[in-house]
């Protein structure tokens, strides 16, 4: 609600009797739209009172009369609404106005979701406003370099509007190592960050950022986070948990989209319709995975049911994923808190309607339409034909009790691009319904997408979204604490054809990013901002669990970079981890060791049996969309560490790296070079020399106590906050 409405308001409560008249569509309507339409509008309004209209709300009036008006009693009495009573100065407002003569204004009947009110998001809310790009105040200078970063300029300004100020610069050490993990999800070695650090280079961090975003390593990091967003599993969950043959293309085809730089508009199309797209080929099929990488139940109790219900899961996949707002809400009615209509969820759900037929949907592509695409061996979406059986509103979103048609379309909470769907261009195989959504979806004016994209981005450098909730732009979601430089940002990455490697590097290459994760200040500045809001530091981070997995393994030597892609590899999982499992002995069959050493985002994605270490810290469920991994701290976490088989291996593999027949200091020297990538300080060396001396007397009476003793501080070593932590 405006300011001036608020102050209104606050002059009613306190002397209604000599306030001016409230104003109706100023005033009186955003408490009706706000708190009485989500029960009192339509053809269904309870008690059918129907508030929306004139006509509808002058049943529970009498003009000058409160006391006589029922709409009136039922607030007066806090009867409605039900679970929560009016603000005593909206409350005010509605009495006002009764008594004022009850006039009705320009708006018959109201729209329930034009204006946002203290309830809910009207179409005037934050997210759904065009992308405007600020104007940036950036001092002039010859020097390029000396020119500074519009992000640190953004987030400069509200620092000093708090009186606070960044941390100082990272060690370029700790730096190197965050640059490393952030973009390729690994460790450094040892003499890459002694080069970088002795690198007096003017631009060696510039080019640093280039060599890690040409890696190939980029893209399966960064695509990791997006498997995690589209649900992506192998099987099909449910009691059978079967294979999906051929799903791992799909995250093949992510990796190689992020190491590309699909432009964004691409990255969508593919994804929705690979099969539609002009020149479509087995790859462009493959992202269309994207559709049905949801679970799949073979036998569901109520086939009709379960057909909507596989519905609901690609509309709300869909929008979480491209839009961040909870359209699947609207399967049932109208949205609570978002302007999205229960027609909206309909409208867009008729995208994949085309994919289905009456005895259920399609969950393989096959048949005549794989037949005349050419393509066998993969796994993907395609319309049954150029037409789509009708599909209709459900009331309470019950299959059995189906409303009016809806005809294809899209949000209309985005006005400027509500039109309707055009027909498939004659002699089309399909219906093209999901390319239209594809394009409505990457349009320039649409003002959620890019928006949802960089604070992805923005996400996986520091930590959090500059909208911390990367899954809801909507009512019940964070605004973003820099609007500002959310929109520059968007409309940067417009500028620049929907790629994604530039923002990396803007948002890198910012002071922002490079300051330390501790602050001189720190106690007093978490005092008034300890979520650090503000980005007065930079956030210490944990590994995630791929990312520690992955450099337990290159600690160790058996990280093996050149197995890029293809089908995925099964870990071996501990014995009694399969206890209790039906089949226990045919439930898991571990790869051969020559795979074992890949890296973790080709570890077998069975929803049924997601692999313990990984699970203990942190994977996420592959039942829903995951936009933001939790990150728990939980004793399990510690003893898997202590305990695990796997971690175990790893110690004893970099034991063997670091030689036990050398000096002890020569072996302390090398060990912390190979698992933390840095020399040991004078403390930690006599603590390291004292661990050994004292295990080899632990572990005397084994054969080879020397190197037990040396596998044991390698064991430290892969346990210690520096080695799963990233500064």
């Amino acid at each position: 609600m405006r300011a001036g409405s608020v102050l209104l308001l606050l002059a009613l409560a306190a002397n209604s009797a000599s306030a001016a008249p409230p104003d109706f569509d100023r005033d009186v309507l955003p408490v009706l739209a706000g708190r009485c339409l989500e029960c009192h509008a339509g053809d269904e309004a309870k008690g059918k009172l129907d508030l929306s209209t004139q006509r509808g709300a002058s049943a529970a009036l009498k003009p000058g009369k409160p006391g006589d008006s029922a709409l009136w009693a039922r607030v007066a009495a806090h009867e409605m609404p039900p679970k929560k009573p009016l603000p005593e100065a909206e409350k005010a407002v509605l009495k006002a106005w009764i008594e004022s003569g009850a006039k009705w204004g320009t708006v018959d009947p109201i729209d329930p979701f034009a204006v946002t009110s203290s309830a809910r998001a009207g179409r005037d809310w934050w997210s759904l406003q065009p992308i405007r790009k600020p104007n940036v105040p950036l001092p002039s200078s010859p020097n390029p370099r000396a020119q500074p970063n519009p992000i640190d300029v953004l987030v400069g300004q509200k620092l000093r509007d708090s009186a606070l100020s960044l941390a100082p610069p990272a060690d370029r050490r700790a730096l190197m190592r965050r640059a490393y993990f952030d973009l390729l999800g690994l460790p450094p070695a040892f003499e890459e960050v002694e080069a970088f650090a002795t690198d007096d280079a003017p631009d060696a961090y510039d080019k640093l950022i280039d060599k890690l975003l040409a890696s190939p390593h980029y893209g399966e990091r960064w695509g990791r986070y997006w498997l995690d967003v589209v649900r992506y599993a192998e099987t099909s969950g449910y009691e059978r948990d079967q294979v999906k043959p051929d799903v791992w293309k799909y995250r093949d085809w992510v990796i190689k989209a992020f190491n590309d730089d699909l432009p964004f508009e691409r990255f969508v199309s593919e994804q929705l319709a690979g099969d539609e797209l002009p020149g479509a080929n087995a790859r462009t099929v493959s992202a269309t995975g994207f559709v049905r990488l949801g679970t799949w139940n073979d036998e569901p109790n109520d086939p009709k049911e379960y057909q909507y219900d596989r519905l609901e899961d690609m509309v709300g996949t869909t929008t979480t994923a491209f839009l961040a707002l909870t359209v699947r809400c609207a399967r049932c009615h109208d949205h609570k808190f978002d302007p999205i209509t229960q027609k909206d969820y309909y409208r867009v759900g008729a995208a994949f309607w085309a994919g289905y037929v009456q005895s259920g949907p399609r969950e393989q592509l096959g048949g005549p339409d794989a037949m005349a695409l050419g393509f066998t061996n993969v796994f993907g979406w395609t319309d049954r034909g150029n037409t789509a059986p009708p599909l209709h509103l459900l009331k309470k979103g019950d299959p059995n009790r189906p409303g009016p048609v809806v005809e294809p379309g899209h949000l209309s909470a985005v006005p400027a691009l509500d039109k309707p769907l055009s027909a498939p261009p004659e002699g089309a195989r399909t219906t093209t319904r999901r390319l239209q959504l594809a394009q409505w979806i990457a349009h320039a004016q649409n003002p959620l997408a890019a928006r949802v994209w960089v604070n992805r981005v923005w996400q996986g450098h520091f930590g959090t979204g500059l909208v911390r909730t990367p899954d809801n732009f909507g009512f019940t979601g964070e605004k973003p604490t820099h609007p500002e430089l959310l929109d520059w940002l968007a409309a940067e990455f417009l500028a620049n054809g929907g790629k994604t490697k530039p923002l990396h590097k803007l948002m890198m290459t910012s002071e922002t990013y490079r300051q330390s994760s501790v602050h001189p200040k720190q106690d007093e500045y978490a005092k008034r901002d300890a979520a650090n809001r503000l980005w007065w530091r930079a956030e210490r981070r944990r590994l995630d669990a791929e990312a520690l997995r992955d450099a337990l393994l290159f600690a160790g030597g058996n990280l093996k970079l050149d197995r890029v892609g293809g089908p995925s590899f099964s870990p071996v999982i501990p014995p009694d981890a399969l206890d209790g499992l039906s089949m226990k002995g045919a439930a898991w069959k571990p790869s051969p060791p020559e795979e074992q050493g890949r890296r973790s985002v080709y570890v077998f994605a069975k929803r049924g049996l997601l692999p313990p270490l990984l699970t203990t810290f942190d994977l996420p469920d592959t039942t829903l969309p995951n936009c933001r991994r939790d990150v728990t701290t939980v004793p399990t976490q510690a003893l898997a560490l202590l305990n695990n088989p796997f971690v175990h291996e790893q110690s004893a593999a970099l034991a063997k790296r670091v030689d036990a027949t050398a000096e002890p200091k020569e072996q302390v020297a090398k060990a912390w070079r190979l698992a933390l990538a840095r020399d040991p300080r004078p403390a930690e060396l006599t603590a390291a020399l004292a661990h050994l001396e004292k295990q080899k007397k632990a572990f005397a009476a084994r054969p080879d106590p020397a190197f037990d003793a040396l596998a044991s501080l390698c064991h430290v070593l892969l346990n210690t906050n520096e080695f799963v932590y990233v500064d």
